[in-house]
C-alpha cells in the first residue's frame, strides 16, 4: 500500500465476492497474536504470519480454512493484542451471551491458547456467545436485548472471574424469547441526575436551534437559546467532552442516535428500560438487530434477507430520545427485515465521482444471531488492547 496524493481514487484493497464487502482492517506485525472468539464459546489464536499472504487485492482464505471451527460454529469477535504479553493483565475482558449473562476475566487468562482451540466461557445448551470485549475498571456495560430492553451497569458490578469454564452471572434479566443481540463498552462519566437532565435539555435545545422552525414561536426559540447558552458551563465541559452516542436500529429498518447519557447506570440484573420503541404502525412488534457505539464521521452498511444492501452516513440519522421509534433508515418490503448492520469508519462517501481515499480503517460490527459479528476495539477509550 504505497503512500498517495491526497484526493486519489485510491486504489482496490480487497476482491469481494458480489454482496460481500469489507468489514475490517488492521494493522499489525507479523507476529501480533490475534484472538478469535466463536459463537459457542471457544478462543482461538493465530500469529498474524501465519494468516495467508496475498496481493492487495486478493481475496484471503475462509476461516474454516485457519481454525478448526465445528458445524454451525462462527467466529463472533477478531481481536488483535498486543506483542508483549506482560501487558496484557492491565486489562479485563468481558463476555456477553445471548440468554442475558456476562462474565469478566483477566486478559492475561488467554495467553496460553493451544491449536485447537480453548474453552473461553462455558455456555448453556442453546446459548451462544454475543461479544466479546476488552475493558477497565472506569468502564460501563451497555446490553441491549432484541425486544428493545437495554441495560447499564458499572463492569465493578461484575467480579473478576478467575476461571473461564463458568457461565458467569446476569446481566440482564429477559422475558421469555428474548435475547441479547449487542454489548458495549461505554466510559463511565460521574454525573448527577440534575446536571445530566439539564445536559440533555441544552443539548436539544442546540439542535431545535441547528433546526431553525420557530415560525411563531418567538418564546420557545428564546427559551432554546438560553438553555443552549448553559453549555458553555464550567460543569458541562467535561459531560460534553465525554459524550457518546448509541446507534439502534431495529429489523423493519428504523433507527435512530441517542446520547449514552439518556442510559441511566442502574444494578446488574435488572429488566432493563426501554432503548426504542418496537411497536410499528401497523401493531406489530419488530426487534432491535443492532446497537453499537458511533460518531458523525461513521458510515453504515444495512443488508436484508432478500439481498438488498443500502449505505448512509451516520449524521444523517436523527439525535432523538431513548424511547422514540427513529427514523427510516431502510425501506423494507412488506415480510422483509434488515440482517445485518455493519459500520464504516473514516470512509469517504461512495457517492462521489471523484477524489476520496476509500481507507476502511475501523468497523464494528453487528448481524443478526447467524452473522458474523466482529467489532475492533474503538480508538476512542478504553477498548483499544
Amino acid at each position: 500500500y504505497r503512500a498517495q496524493r491526497r484526493g486519489g481514487k485510491g486504489r482496490a484493497g480487497m476482491t469481494t465476492k458480489e454482496g460481500d464487502f469489507l468489514t475490517k482492517v488492521f494493522v499489525c506485525d507479523t507476529h501480533t497474536p490475534v484472538l478469535f472468539f466463536s459463537t459457542t464459546g471457544i478462543v482461538y489464536r493465530l500469529k498474524v504470519y501465519r494468516l495467508p499472504e496475498a496481493t492487495p487485492q486478493g481475496r484471503g482464505k475462509a476461516l474454516i480454512n485457519l481454525l478448526p471451527l465445528g458445524h454451525g460454529e462462527t467466529v463472533s469477535t477478531v481481536m488483535p493484542m498486543p506483542e508483549d504479553e506482560g501487558a496484557w493483565g492491565e486489562l479485563d475482558i468481558v463476555f456477553a451471551t445471548a440468554s442475558g449473562g456476562v462474565r469478566r476475566n483477566r486478559l492475561s487468562d488467554f495467553t496460553n491458547i493451544n491449536v485447537n482451540g480453548k474453552i473461553a466461557m462455558k455456555l448453556a445448551i442453546g446459548d451462544r456467545l454475543v461479544r466479546v470485549r476488552t475493558c477497565t475498571e472506569d468502564d460501563d456495560v451497555l446490553l441491549s436485548a432484541a425486544g428493545g430492553k437495554v441495560i447499564r451497569f458499572p463492569i465493578s458490578a461484575v467480579r473478576v472471574f478467575e476461571g473461564r469454564t463458568s457461565t458467569g452471572v446476569r446481566g440482564i434479566k429477559l422475558a421469555k424469547g428474548n435475547r441479547v443481540i449487542a454489548m458495549s463498552v461505554l466510559r463511565h462519566v460521574e454525573i448527577s441526575v440534575e446536571d445530566r437532565e439539564a445536559y440533555l435539555q441544552s443539548r436539544n435545545a442546540v439542535r431545535r436551534l441547528a433546526g431553525g422552525d420557530y415560525t411563531d414561536r418567538d418564546e420557545d426559540k428564546a427559551r432554546d437559546k438560553d438553555l443552549a447558552a448553559r453549555l458553555n458551563e464550567p460543569r458541562f465541559v467535561d459531560t460534553m467532552a465525554n459524550e457518546e452516542f448509541i446507534l439502534t436500529i431495529t429489523e423493519d429498518g428504523m433507527g435512530k442516535r441517542t446520547s449514552a447519557y439518556e442510559y441511566r447506570i442502574s444494578g446488574r440484573g435488572g429488566q432493563g428500560i426501554a432503548g426504542i420503541d418496537v411497536k410499528r404502525e401497523d401493531k406489530k412488534a419488530t426487534s432491535i438487530i443492532a446497537a453499537f457505539t458511533v460518531i458523525d464521521a461513521d458510515q453504515l452498511i444495512m443488508v436484508s434477507d432478500s439481498g438488498q444492501i443500502i449505505r448512509c452516513s451516520i449524521d444523517q440519522i436523527s439525535i432523538v430520545g431513548r424511547p422514540s421509534r427513529g427514523v427510516t433508515l431502510f425501506n423494507t418490503a412488506e415480510g422483509e427485515r434488515v440482517v445485518s448492520v455493519s459500520r464504516l469508519r473514516d470512509v469517504d462517501n461512495g457517492d462521489k465521482a471523484e477524489g476520496g481515499s476509500n481507507s476502511l480503517t475501523d468497523i464494528p460490527m453487528a448481524g443478526d444471531a447467524e452473522a458474523v459479528a466482529a467489532e475492533p476495539p474503538d480508538e476512542t477509550h478504553a477498548d483499544q488492547p
